[in-house]
């Protein structure tokens, strides 16, 4: 609508953002603090799982950790559009959207291309695409609310959800990420958490197989138990090798080394973390499928 002289009145003018300053509850020196949520350094939050949440899906799984809601629907495999060609593996399509209230700032923006990115990177390695040929299975991921660690919350749930529509694969894939406070390390950190974050490991993987189907590293980790390790400003995928099923911490340290880890005594306790974290996930998860399939007997 053209606007007529002056100023428009009833227009919305957003107020600069301010950057956010620590608070005093993440000082480098205090590590017996408790989190905003009560949690301490190494504990998860809660997590809730359902499948056959959407029945119009071929799978479906409903996810809850803490504050952060997922929900995702599996359709296929079916005809793939796009394959012009006879293909003897099948095609994963992946998507991730948010709802408008799911976060303070309307809609994931920018990362929503980039967390449907790396789902399809997280799973791809775990499906056995030779098993349906010529055809398509599409994953659809919608952040219901966004608390924090969204996207390996989103990786777990969609890796159930692929087991709920009977899709065959080598293992779930549980996703888990630590972030870096300083010199302390919180898994599975929550939206306020992440603001305040030096840098943030996520790592999805097989639990049960133990290898790994992603590795990404976000932000600076520099801290004196690394010797100063600087300017880790970089973010990486291990992509390349979930075809062919790397152990999972021979991959891990080969990555630390070639970006100049010298000590990777503080990655290894970041990964360590993070594996044991997917170990107990996986068996909540399994008990979810249990439950179901119990469910259906009856």
């Amino acid at each position: 609508m053209a606007s007529t002289g002056g100023a428009a009145p009833g227009t919305y003018t957003p107020t600069p953002t301010k950057k956010t300053q620590r608070s005093s509850f993440f000082s480098d020196s205090d590590v017996d603090w408790l989190r905003p949520d009560g949690r301490g350094f190494h504990q998860c939050r809660p997590a809730f799982f359902r499948t056959g949440a959407v029945n119009s899906a071929a799978g479906s799984a409903y996810a809850e950790f803490g504050n952060t809601k997922v929900i995702v629907s599996v359709f296929g495999p079916r005809e793939s559009k796009k394959a012009m060609v006879y293909s003897d593996v099948g095609r994963l399509n992946c998507n991730v959207s948010c709802t408008t209230f799911a976060t303070p700032v309307r809609g994931l923006g920018s990362d929503n291309k980039e967390f449907s990115s790396m789902l399809h990177k997280a799973l791809e390695g775990a499906i056995m695409l030779e098993t349906f040929p010529k055809t398509t299975v599409d994953v659809f991921a919608l952040v219901l609310e966004s608390g924090g660690s969204d996207l390996p919350v989103v990786i777990s749930c969609a890796s159930l959800a692929l087991a709920d529509a009977g899709i065959m694969m080598y293992d779930l894939v549980a996703g888990v990420s630590v972030s870096c406070l300083g010199r302390n390390l919180i898994i599975d950190p929550i939206l306020e958490e992440e603001s305040f974050q030096d840098g943030s490991l996520m790592i999805t993987c097989m639990p049960s197989r133990y290898e790994v189907t992603q590795l990404s590293i976000t932000g600076e980790w520099s801290t004196a138990k690394l010797n100063e390790v600087r300017h880790l400003n970089c973010k990486h995928d291990l992509s390349n090798y979930r075809k062919n099923h790397i152990p999972f911490m021979a991959v891990c340290n080969q990555r630390c080394v070639q970006f100049g880890c010298t000590d990777l005594a503080f990655h290894k306790q970041a990964m360590q973390l993070c594996l044991d974290a997917c170990s107990k996930l996986d068996k909540i998860m399994r008990a979810c499928l249990k439950e179901a399939a119990s469910a259906s007997l009856d």
